[in-house]
């Protein structure tokens, strides 16, 4: 007999709602409107940078204790879910791959609520750029650009029902289980030196991410516009939610080999230079 990860999840929402889970509808959730995303983007970008300028002439925030428990919290947060979420995942891709990536059937009420989950996430991933202000560190435009558009990114998802969604969302999952990890013991004073080889695995996952959305948005295109070249039809999903999260994931390759070359191998090559 199997493990039902999601049973406890279940029972919780039952016992808060008094409603069975495969009832759930996100759109009857909080923070579940395009114009909360959009509204929620701009407070959060004027925040970063007003934040920014009222901390220009004051001394930093230490905060290292509450920086710890925040990345440990995610660490947790982060790994929980994506247990959660493969078993999930499984019966899914028994159907082969691309009815787990494409077909409309591969939606359900109990993925909605967890990709739903992941999406609330977001929104309190957003106090990474808090701490960065309130502790003077340096804000790249890679950061305010990947949080605020993550969020932006994880609601066009939910609210297109793209079948693929569940792609990026374990990647990272995965990925930030490293990651704060990485930072909640970087905060306690531990040299840590696997950063490079996080960023790389960042990219792989960018990489992996849109070699599924690709295929989704090409098999959509070639069947309503290239029919004579089409093998069947992505049903699973939105034509704005498929361009917007293909747009998105590619930027966020790009950024971050611009940031690999500039952070690794830019420095190495002048300390390179200096010894000949």
């Amino acid at each position: 007999m199997s493990l039902d990860l999601f049973a406890p999840i279940a029972a919780a929402y039952t016992a808060g709602t008094g409603k069975d889970i495969s009832t759930f509808r996100y759109e009857d959730a909080p923070l579940s409107s395009p114009v909360i995303v959009i509204s929620g983007v701009i407070l959060y970008l004027v925040a970063v940078h007003g934040g920014a300028y009222l901390m220009r002439d004051r001394k930093p925030f230490k905060l290292n204790g509450l920086f710890r428990i925040h990345n440990l919290l995610l660490t947790i947060i982060s790994g929980a879910l994506l247990l959660v979420f493969i078993p999930e995942i499984i019966p899914l891709l028994a159907n082969g791959p691309h009815y787990a990536l494409c077909s409309a059937k591969a939606w359900n009420s109990r993925l909605e609520f967890l990709y739903y989950i992941n999406y609330l996430i977001k929104w309190y991933e957003l106090l990474d750029t808090a701490f960065l202000v309130l502790k003077k560190k340096n804000l790249e435009f890679l950061h305010y650009f990947h949080h605020s558009m993550t969020m932006a990114l994880c609601f066009s998802q939910l609210h297109g029902r793209t079948t693929v969604s569940w792609v990026p969302i374990t990647l990272n999952l995965g990925v930030h289980v490293a990651m704060y990890y990485y930072y909640y013991r970087a905060a306690g004073g531990h040299q840590m030196w696997w950063k490079k080889y996080l960023t790389t695995l960042q990219i792989t996952q960018f990489i992996i991410d849109l070699a599924c959305v690709y295929y989704c948005v090409a098999k959509r295109i070639t069947f309503h516009y290239l029919p004579h070249l089409s093998t069947g039809d992505c049903e699973g999903g939105g034509w704005f939610a498929g361009y917007f999260g293909a747009a998105i994931l590619t930027s966020y390759l790009l950024l971050f080999i611009h940031f690999y070359f500039k952070t690794y191998k830019r420095p190495a090559a002048a300390v390179n230079k200096k010894k000949q």
